[in-house]
């Protein structure tokens, strides 16, 4: 059989407990006053939830369906890729510049400008490849319309760091011709880094972009 336990004499209130430490520890906390009376407490009122901007617009607005937004015309009501309906468009004279650059090491260069480079005439591989690149650009980028080109050119011109690519083309109809020329000119490129890879594998094609466009409904556009 234990002994009972002894109590002993609180400090502060003056009341004995045998348990002093969770008595002391009732101080502490305030669930006992200084006399040693046990202090009713009142439920706190609960905080409302702190609102961010995130949740607010969660908890206002309804969930609603995707919605394009108006300036993607590739874009339909539900999200989906689309073919842009041009039928009620007119015809117009339509125009786009595009340009690019291989950049090329000294000696490369001086091996094109001499016509000694290992695969041929690259310039006029490049010519070609970028004419027959542009008249097929519906068949490589998915949602273009195919389009009757009525002029399409692609100037190669040889540089001290490089050759420069540009490629002018133009078409009567309801739609532009800046993707034909931008893939005349990226074609063209590739086509030159194919023939020229052998001789320096650092080559870059650079700075492939639209230069200017002409016709259509929003006007005329020149970046350069």
């Amino acid at each position: 059989m234990t002994a009972p336990r002894q109590s002993k004499t609180c400090t502060i209130c003056g009341k004995r407990s045998a348990r002093m430490s969770g008595h002391l520890r009732d101080h502490r906390s305030g669930r006992i006053d200084s006399a040693g009376k046990r202090v009713e407490r009142t439920a706190s009122p609960k905080r409302p939830r702190k609102l961010t901007r995130a949740s607010e617009t969660r908890e206002r607005a309804p969930r609603t369906r995707r919605a394009a937004p108006r300036d993607l015309t590739h874009i339909d009501a539900s999200g989906d890729a689309r073919m842009v309906d041009v039928g009620a468009k007119r015809d117009t004279d339509r125009r786009a510049v595009a340009r690019g650059k291989l950049m090329l090491g000294a000696a490369t260069v001086a091996l094109v400008r001499d016509g000694r480079t290992p695969k041929g005439d690259v310039l006029a591989a490049a010519r070609i490849a970028g004419i027959m690149a542009a008249k097929r650009t519906s068949e490589l980028i998915p949602l273009c319309h195919p389009i009757a080109l009525t002029h399409l050119t692609v100037e190669l011109r040889v540089e001290n760091d490089g050759i420069a690519i540009e490629a002018v083309a133009a078409t009567t109809g309801k739609t532009g011709v800046e993707m034909e020329a931008l893939t005349a000119v990226a074609v063209a490129g590739l086509t030159l880094y194919d023939m020229l890879k052998a001789v320096e594998r650092t080559a870059r094609l650079m700075d492939v972009r639209l230069v200017e466009k002409h016709g259509g409904r929003s006007g005329d556009l020149r970046l350069e």
